[in-house]
């Protein structure tokens, strides 16, 4: 199964504030230990949303919002993809990791992510043949 796992944003990672070397550290380390025992597929930090941009759609109609977002709680600063067995065994995984926030209480969000499987008869052949051709194209990468 494949779960993200989202840093939630809070006051200093929304005002840009970088971590600081012992969190860098600190993350690298778990990191490691995660890519070590395979369950590692990517991470990364984001810029604050003062750099981006929401996408509003109604049908036909795209209304373009430039950051920064409000309710810095809800906005995410980060994440992980991992592979692990289940939500618990991401869940353990995820508690073994340093605070994401220094100087602030921070907040982590597992979600699990789809697999083809999750859509049933609505995954037909053709759709899995171009899942599968997108894939090769971004292991080429």
């Amino acid at each position: 199964m494949k779960f993200i796992v989202l840093v939630k944003a809070s006051a200093a990672s929304e005002a840009g504030v970088m971590p600081s070397e012992q969190l860098m550290a600190d993350m690298g380390r778990f990191n490691e230990e995660l890519a070590m025992a395979g369950v590692l597929l990517a991470a990364d930090g984001m810029h604050p949303s003062a750099k981006g941009a929401r996408i509003f759609y109604d049908g036909d109609k795209r209304t373009v919002v430039d950051g920064p977002f409000t309710e810095a709680k809800e906005l995410v600063a980060g994440y992980w993809i991992i592979e692990v067995g289940s939500l618990q065994e991401a869940i353990e995984w995820m508690k073994k990791a340093p605070p994401p926030q220094e100087g602030s209480v921070g907040e982590v969000e597992i979600r699990q992510i789809f697999g083809e499987e999750d859509f049933g008869e609505a995954m037909t052949r053709q759709l899995r043949e171009q899942e599968d051709r997108v894939r090769a194209q971004l292991a080429a990468r």
